[in-house]
């Protein structure tokens, strides 16, 4: 018998009763998170420092980021629950017969967390959940083993399992999990693992959603502010030491502001972290995950590329914040996603010939683009596939709940945060409210009938 059989039965009941289609339950169980959150900031703040040095601004996000969604989904609950009334051909209206898009959640969803933001990434699909009606099974990252820890610890003393759950382990843990017939899942994490959440899903025709990864393009064009270009770019690509999703990946300079922009880049990143970076790990940079992932980024520095950097130390799980120019795509850096604050810089002349070079590679989970020229702007948005991303900033479009956040392609499928994140938690029912009373005669036999004026009725 699977070892989580009798968790999912317990929470497949509690969704046969409807009670998680109420509203009421729906808002008690955001008011329990965001209870869970605010009472315990500092035991998760202190989890994911223990872990891998996370500094105060990131942990603070933890917990910040996934109440702001609470927030949100506690004053949007009843307008996104309610009936949608959609318009029907004129010719059934005047029949007396309507149309609505009637919302229910899916049932039992699976959540399965990373280990980069461990809170933010678990709770915030979490959240989108719950509002929407679903019970939950949690399954924090096993690298992250505080967080992990404290969530386990917690979410039984806010909520009864039969709607939150949370349970740990590894890979066989997860087999285990994904052999059960979730009503949706949910997963963040690499692209190999979403291809095997993927086929295991298909064996239930399980709804999922994937949030992945990928290479995530950066220009910077010969108009743009290169102050704030270089910024923008060195805290994007160095936060959490790199270990983030949508950083960015590459950044493609125009050859006419090339060597300013380098020189501007290494400002950035000495202003942010000092000439000895290390000192900053629990401050202001991140421990990488593993010492394994540290030699693994580390074999992306080729030393004669690197105008920036390029020091790591394996014991210590740090590589600093490195700048490798000129890069080009036979570099192994160029070669996958980096997942560490190692940057490569290739120079262009041709924007056209940047687009058609990217869009030609898998399609990435974000993309940003530096300008002042509004023609640029427009033809970066035209010509690029991207799950999401920014025009003269980058990252920031991930903490706006308003838009919908997730990949294309190899980086992923489906979206949430927002209405979107409650929609995708939901089976949107389309029901025709037909008039008892009145007759719609689209029945055979049809020898002697106008077909024509019968399919008329829906013009």
């Amino acid at each position: 018998m699977n070892t989580f059989q009798n968790l999912f039965d317990q929470q497949k009941e509690l969704y046969y009763s409807d009670v998680t289609k109420t509203y009421e339950w729906r808002l008690d169980q955001l008011n329990r998170m965001e209870r869970m959150l605010t009472e315990n900031a500092d035991a998760f703040s202190k989890a994911v420092y223990d872990d891998f040095r996370k500094p105060p601004f990131d942990q603070i996000s933890e917990t910040a980021v996934p109440l702001g969604f609470v927030h949100y989904y506690k004053e949007h609950l009843k307008e996104f629950m309610a009936p949608e009334n959609v318009p029907v051909p004129k010719p059934l209206q005047a029949l007396g017969n309507s149309s609505a898009v009637y919302k229910e959640p899916y049932g039992v969803s699976l959540i399965i967390g990373p280990f980069n933001s461990p809170v933010i990434l678990l709770l915030d699909p979490a959240i989108a959940a719950l509002a929407a009606g679903n019970t939950v099974i949690l399954k924090p990252s096993n690298r992250t083993p505080e967080v992990s820890r404290v969530l386990s610890e917690l979410v039984p003393k806010y909520f009864a399992p039969e709607a939150v759950s949370v349970v740990l382990g590894g890979r066989q843990e997860i087999g285990e999990l994904l052999t059960l017939p979730f009503d949706f899942i949910f997963f963040t994490g690499s692209t190999k693992t979403g291809k095997v959440v993927a086929k295991a899903a298909a064996e239930n025709l399980t709804p999922v959603v994937l949030e992945l990864g990928g290479q995530n393009p950066t220009i910077v064009d010969e108009t743009a502010n290169l102050d704030i270009a270089a910024d923008r770019v060195a805290w994007g690509r160095n936060a959490i030491s790199g270990q983030w999703c949508i950083a960015p990946g590459y950044v493609y300079v125009h050859e006419s502001v090339a060597e300013a922009f380098l020189e501007k880049l290494k400002v950035s990143i000495i202003k942010m972290y000092g000439t000895d970076a290390k000192q900053t790990i629990g401050t202001d940079l991140t421990q990488i995950i593993t010492e394994r992932d540290v030699e693994r980024i580390a074999s992306y520095i080729m030393p004669e590329k690197v105008v920036y950097g390029g020091s790591y130390d394996v014991k210590e799980r740090y590589v600093e914040p490195t700048v490798l120019y000129p890069s080009t795509w036979e570099d192994p850096a160029m070669q996958e996603e980096i997942f560490g604050p190692v940057l490569p810089v290739l120079p262009y002349t041709d924007l056209k010939e940047v687009f058609d070079t990217i869009k030609r590679k898998p399609k990435p989970l974000a993309a940003y683009f530096f300008s002042k020229n509004q023609q640029h702007v427009d033809a970066f948005l035209n010509a690029l596939p991207f799950g999401g991303g920014a025009i003269n900033q980058t990252n920031l479009h991930c903490w706006i709940e308003t838009l919908p956040f997730g990949g294309v392609g190899m980086s992923g499928y489906g979206k949430y945060y927002g209405k979107t994140g409650f929609d995708a938690f939901t089976n949107a029912r389309g029901v025709m409210l037909g008039d008892p009373d009145v007759e719609l005669d689209v029945f055979p036999p049809y020898a002697d009938k106008d077909l024509g004026k019968m399919f008329d009725l829906f013009k």
